[in-house]
């Protein structure tokens, strides 16, 4: 993706976040916005990070790299410095050492959620749910927000079958827990999602490479 198309393509994503439902947690606003990064799909996270605006969350995935505390250090200073939330994907000790604002979890680690909130009450915990399911046992395991997807046809060597905006909307309204959106979610994609009861909106490459 171009530098301009990026940009573009956040612009609208942005705009079209914030007509979802706010969400406090933990008496402060939860993001709009969730930046999936992935060291294929988003070999330059940090550019990413800068064009964020200011109150999204960065999930930095770092999938065992041997350089991930480097690159998450560099994460770390401009979510620090551009007001953004820091979120560890799968690795509590990185969060740890990188002084991270929480945690998200895959949905095989659900069953964790409870210690893991255990030792750190202060951070913010998010569970990846592909099904109502999925979605009901993170929202039993104390989640702040599920991540559901796929929604759309996504570009993941890892996605199932979208769920769809139907599917979308039954999960949202079988759970207590704020739901985000993920899979396929771009400009040409997020306005369908409006009437959905999400309260925004998580990308991968959409987001800019």
């Amino acid at each position: 993706m171009d530098s301009r198309r990026a940009i573009d393509e956040m612009e609208v994503l942005s705009r079209t976040a914030t007509r979802f439902r706010p969400w406090l947690v933990s008496g402060k606003p939860a993001p709009r916005l969730l930046f999936f990064t992935d060291p294929l799909r988003t070999p330059d996270p940090q550019g990413v990070a800068e064009r964020l605006p200011p109150g999204a969350a960065v999930v930095f995935r770092a999938f065992g790299a041997p350089d991930a505390e480097a690159r998450g250090q560099k994460l770390r200073q401009i979510t620090y410095r551009r007001g953004l939330l820091l979120l560890i994907g799968a690795n509590a000790e990185l969060a740890e050492r990188l002084g991270a604002d929480g945690l998200h979890l895959p949905e095989r680690m659900t069953a964790e959620l409870p210690a893991i909130r255990a030792r750190h009450a202060h951070w913010w915990l998010t569970v990846a749910a592909h099904g109502e399911d999925a979605a009901r046992a993170g929202a039993a395991a104390g989640a702040d927000a599920l991540v559901v997807s796929p929604i759309f046809s996504s570009a993941s060597p890892s996605a199932g079958p979208p769920l769809g905006v139907e599917a979308l909307k039954r999960i949202v309204a079988a759970v207590p827990t704020p739901v985000y959106a993920l899979g396929g979610v771009r400009a040409s994609t997020v306005d369908q999602l409006l009437d959905s009861g999400i309260i925004g909106i998580a990308a991968v490459e959409a987001f800019g490479a």
